[in-house]
């Protein structure tokens, strides 16, 4: 087999690669180990010069060759800005309202697109393996094999795909759709979105392979951050404030998809539903800022700044603050102590590809005593984690009795519960993942 050559938007440095931080780098950091790897894409830099293809810059770390190119700042606005992130991203989470449609920034994300191939295709060697992450990417093989490549090339999709007529609201869906047909095999995270893409390619008359690859953590590893981050300094400000009372968590990047104010409504009404929890359970919410500079993401932030003004002011005593709300990152290997100590895990994205936090707060528990579970029946996770206490997060009653549910329940029935869902996270791993998905695309006949 030769090399293994991953496409990224933006490339980790060798030190978040040997971290493995989490999400797309916890696989992509399993797939690569001991495997001769080029990772290719975007610097960070967006000091690139209209007019001229930018030279790559090199760095090999062990068996791992970081080829990444800058772009401009005209590129980065209308590529990632504009056309992946308030485009593509809010169509893909079944937002279509959102979209802030602009032919120049499809123009700009073709561009970046064609850049990145005739800049990667030099660097490729017939027996390599390319594979192509996620909704940045989505015309790289088309562009790539415009160029010759004729090697094997995967893509893998890690957000959700919606149905085929809300995808094809976006102009220049088929555009994008035909240029599909560039990979030998396309993996989403899901039964559903395969369907779904499935559905969207036929209508345009493109034939694709198309498979559901669930992505998974490492569990293990983040279970002995857990242990390992009991008896830190963090963790024990964090119990002198709790002062016994129980812990709800909710851990997200700040994003419009992640049902964060849908929640805060929900735990609003669980203080004035269920009064025998009023002061004896506290919420905490990490949402670390992302795309700040994206009008909807403002407008989020201003909400969410004025639910939690609100919902404090109204229910907190001199002693209680109900819910503590943190826009700045916490470091992991604390965050997977917090995720131990929290009485409940609260998950309620509206819409997601996979979600990883619901697998890492159950990798996290003390087998002897596990909190819960209250997850999204919209979450990505929700197939393999069923037994979670499910909710339509829309519904903040719903919330509030699933809350309730989870705060109250025997420790029998939680121990039940975590028991059939740690096993689910343990069959599907980051490195079964890479290693299903691989195995598949090398079983593709050559073209």
């Amino acid at each position: 087999m030769g090399r293994l050559v991953v496409v990224s938007n933006r490339v980790p440095s060798p030190r978040e690669v040997t971290q493995a931080a989490g999400g797309l780098t916890v696989g992509l950091a399993d797939a690569i180990k001991g495997q001769p790897t080029l990772w290719f894409g975007w610097s960070g830099s967006t000091q690139g010069r209209d007019g001229a293809d930018p030279e790559p810059g090199i760095v090999r770390k062990g068996t791992v060759t970081f080829a990444t190119i800058d772009l401009t700042a005209r590129q980065h606005k209308g590529f990632y800005q504009g056309f992946s992130n308030a485009i593509l991203w809010p169509v893909c989470h079944y937002r279509v309202g959102l979209m802030q449609y602009s032919r120049d920034e499809l123009e700009v994300y073709l561009e970046v697109n064609a850049l990145f191939a005739r800049i990667l295709a030099p660097l490729l060697e017939p027996d390599d393996t390319v594979w192509v992450q996620d909704y940045q990417l989505f015309p790289l093989g088309a562009a790539l094999r415009r160029e010759g490549v004729k090697t094997r090339i995967g893509f893998f999709l890690h957000i959700p795909f919606p149905p085929e007529q809300l995808f094809r609201a976006l102009p220049g869906a088929d555009l994008l759709l035909t240029d599909l047909s560039g990979y030998d095999l396309i993996g989403v995270q899901t039964a559903q979105d395969a369907g779904n893409l499935r559905g969207a390619l036929q209508a345009v008359g493109v034939d694709a392979t198309v498979g559901a690859f669930p992505i998974g953590i490492d569990p293990d590893g983040f279970a002995r951050q857990a242990v390992r981050g009991e008896a830190s300094k963090e963790m024990g400000r964090l119990t002198q404030a709790l002062a016994g009372r129980a812990l709800i968590l909710g851990v997200d990047r700040l994003d419009y998809s992640k049902g964060i104010p849908e929640r805060f409504l929900g735990f609003e009404r669980l203080l004035k539903r269920f009064p025998a929890h009023r002061g004896k359970v506290s919420f905490l919410q990490v949402a670390p800022v992302s795309r700040g500079d994206v009008a909807e993401y403002k407008s989020l932030r201003r909400q969410l700044d004025e639910l939690a003004g609100r919902i404090n002011g109204e229910w907190a005593e001199i002693d209680w603050i109900p819910l503590r709300y943190i826009t700045r990152p916490m470091p992991r290997k604390v965050l997977a102590s917090v995720h131990r100590r929290a009485t409940v895990g609260l998950v309620t994205p509206l819409r997601d590809g996979m979600n990883l936090v619901a697998k890492e707060y159950v990798a996290a528990q003390n087998p002897d005593d596990p909190g819960v579970l209250v997850l999204s029946k919209f979450a990505g996770a929700a197939p393999e984690l069923s037994d979670a206490v499910m909710v339509n997060p829309l519904d903040p009653d719903e919330i509030a009795e699933a809350l309730d549910l989870a705060l109250s329940m025997p420790r029998k029935e939680r121990i039940r519960r975590w028991e059939a869902m740690n096993e689910a996270v343990h069959r599907v791993t980051a490195a079964s993942w890479a290693r299903d998905f691989l195995a598949a695309l090398a079983a593709m006949p050559a073209r």
